[in-house]
């Protein structure tokens, strides 16, 4: 058996709906919807994006709530 095979998994790594089962970074997102960290910054600024939260200094975002932000910007998209 190999080393690697030892290793309990990465929690990062878990799914869930396509979605990480942790709460997600601000560069999480930008690598999610392929856009600069600056946009992400910019929706949270003006209102826009997913709604996000802090603790401490450090913001997160829900994943259940960005997957429900992104489907509902593709619904209105398609109407």
């Amino acid at each position: 058996m190999s080393p690697a095979a030892s290793q309990p998994p990465d929690p990062r790594a878990a799914l869930r709906d396509g979605l990480p089962d942790r709460y997600l970074t601000p560069q999480d997102l930008a690598e999610l919807f392929s856009v600069p960290l600056e946009t992400v910054y910019q929706w949270r600024k003006r209102r826009t994006g997913p709604p996000g939260f802090r603790v401490g200094k450090h913001l997160r975002y829900d994943p259940a709530t960005v997957h429900a932000w992104a489907r509902q910007r593709a619904s209105r998209d398609a109407a």
